[in-house]
């Protein structure tokens, strides 16, 4: 009886942890007047002054916008298709 009780257990825990990383692979999408684009995975605060728009996670652009995707590792923005970091 003790070893199902082990195996629930090892269970709750692995559903748990899954749970968890399941929910931190979602990433907001931000971008900038100049129409770059990147993933933010934290909730950054930017300054007003940056033109940072972040959308959730999902946002489409329309058929008319003209963005450019940009990705970079660590906490910024792009400017000018430079990353500028913070």
């Amino acid at each position: 009886m003790k070893s199902y009780a082990k195996l629930a257990a090892a269970a709750v825990f692995g559903l748990g942890a899954l749970a968890l990383t399941a929910t931190s692979a979602a990433a907001a999408i931000a971008c900038n007047a100049e129409g770059e684009c990147w993933h933010v995975h934290h909730n950054y605060m930017y300054h007003p002054e940056f033109g940072i728009v972040v959308h959730p996670d999902g946002w489409v652009w329309g058929p008319n916008d003209h963005y450019r995707w940009h990705e970079h590792v660590g906490r910024g923005y792009w400017h000018s298709g430079v990353w500028v970091h913070f």
